[in-house]
């Protein structure tokens, strides 16, 4: 078992699709000596002295200056625009997205110069995500990791196109500053962020979940859809996306995007179990909304104990699919377990 002693605080101190068919891997040359789907090493070979509190805080520095450094106003015209992308862009946040992104790279022998662009720009998507989230005529919430959200802060107008901008930019970003990977890869990556915030990902999934909360109920089945679009999807993004821009296979990403769909389905679990069991303080948001509004969770549909059985399936499973690669999947395993083990 990957070590996990401090996985929660480290991850909390960082506060911090097209099918994989459809491209043709690309020669790499940090990966010729890695090539094999059958030769799969059982999970309990996975090396026990990997230190999962160590690499999350090696990354924690790169990613806070990446993220800082990509948004940059142009003059006084900008000034505000810029300020509410980085007010939210810069509030914290476990920065799961990016750290995922940075580790399915390096399972490949990627790097992070070429898995970085990608990395923010996950991260961009996210927080226009949740910019747009917490507005009024969506969840209506005023707190978002311990501050006051976008809108309360800029207005509704200016949260809005904040969020419209952190979106574009994100394809922007991945495209100008993506070095010494193939363009058929950088493509492959953007096609698959777009893919992921339309109509079969994080927008198709919030619809969803709106009708579902209109009606006031939802099957489970429907829950799956919802937060297989609206939560997994950006997930499995990142992962796929690291995995392509390192030089792996299709079959490769196909197994990286199964671990992500997983772990993302698993986070959606934790975040109900979340809500009835943790305060507003240590969520960073309001707590028990879901529950004060009677909305359909994991938790309402299983019961306590049956969400925290099928999260524990879900990460089962997710692990599952890496291995594969052996060690190499250490870090990926580890953030998995904290998955489900985080306390916000």
């Amino acid at each position: 078992m990957v070590r996990l002693s401090l996985a929660a605080a480290s991850l909390a101190a960082l506060l911090v699709v097209s099918p994989a068919a459809a491209f043709v891997a690309a020669p790499n040359k940090q990966s010729t000596v890695r090539r094999s789907m059958v030769a799969a090493a059982p999970l309990s070979e996975t090396s026990t002295s990997f230190d999962l509190d160590a690499y999350l805080m090696s990354k924690k520095a790169p990613i806070e200056a990446a993220l800082e450094a990509s948004i940059v106003s142009v003059g006084p015209q900008t000034e505000k625009i810029c300020e509410s992308m980085l007010y939210s862009l810069m509030a914290g946040g476990k920065r799961i997205r990016p750290v995922l992104c940075l580790a399915a790279a390096e399972m490949f022998g990627g790097t992070e110069e070429q898995s970085m662009p990608t990395a923010v720009a996950l991260e961009m998507i996210h927080t226009m995500s949740l910019i747009h989230d917490d507005l009024p005529s969506m969840d209506n919430d005023d707190l978002r990791r311990g501050k006051p959200t976008n809108h309360i802060v800029y207005g509704e107008d200016v949260a809005i196109l904040s969020g419209d901008a952190l979106l574009s930019t994100s394809f922007e970003h991945v495209a100008r500053n993506t070095k010494n990977v193939t363009p058929d890869r950088i493509l492959d990556v953007i096609c698959r962020l777009g893919k992921s915030v339309g109509h079969v990902g994080l927008a198709g999934g919030q619809v969803m979940d709106l009708q579902c909360e209109a009606k006031g109920d939802a099957t489970l089945d429907e829950l799956r859809w919802i937060h297989t679009h609206k939560t997994a999807t950006l997930l499995e993004v990142a992962v796929a996306s690291g995995a392509i821009l390192g030089g792996a296979t299709p079959e490769e990403v196909a197994a990286c995007q199964q671990y992500a769909l997983d772990i993302g389905l698993a986070f959606q679990v934790a975040d109900d179990i979340l809500d009835v069991t943790a305060s507003t303080e240590d969520l960073g948001k309001t707590a028990a909304k879901d529950l004060v509004a009677d909305k359909t969770t994991y938790v309402k549909l299983l019961g306590l104990d049956g969400a925290k059985a099928e999260a524990k399936r879900l990460v089962d499973e997710a692990k599952e699919a890496l291995a594969p690669f052996g060690d190499r999947a250490a870090p990926l395993i580890g953030i998995a377990d904290y998955i489900i083990e985080r306390k916000n």
